[in-house]
């Protein structure tokens, strides 16, 4: 069986590379633009940024705090990205698409959370 190919996938090669990333780029601005939670997060994280590097005791440290902060706003911009698709089928109430916004709102909290016991978790090594 012949695989289906989709007339809008790219062929490869360096125009491919470039596309990707002014699609990225683009994907930054929207959610910059449009998303006030996204802002929010990139707040925060342009904040704990420079404490994480003077938290941090090690690179392997450091790292782990910042992953924690570039998580929770990877998990935003899939959540947002769900969102305007969802607002693009129908902007009325439908269950699914109501339990879709709520999964995607759950992955952000759960990103926060566990951003924030990781951090927590450093603190306190410090003090024990």
């Amino acid at each position: 069986m012949t695989p289906i190919n989709s007339p809008y996938k790219s062929k490869g090669g360096i125009g491919r590379l470039y596309n990707a990333l002014r699609y990225s780029a683009q994907g930054l601005g929207a959610a910059f633009r449009h998303e006030a939670a996204f802002r929010q997060e990139l707040l925060l994280v342009s904040i704990l940024t420079p404490i994480a590097i003077w938290l941090g005791r090690s690179l392997g440290e450091i790292l782990m705090l910042l992953g924690t902060l570039f998580f929770v706003l990877i998990i935003e911009l899939l959540n947002s990205g769900l969102e305007a698709l969802a607002d693009t089928i129908t902007l009325e109430k439908h269950p699914l698409i109501g339990r879709a916004k709520d999964l995607g709102s759950a992955a952000v909290m759960l990103s926060i959370l566990f951003g924030a016991v990781v951090w927590l978790s450093v603190i306190a090594s410090h003090f024990f």
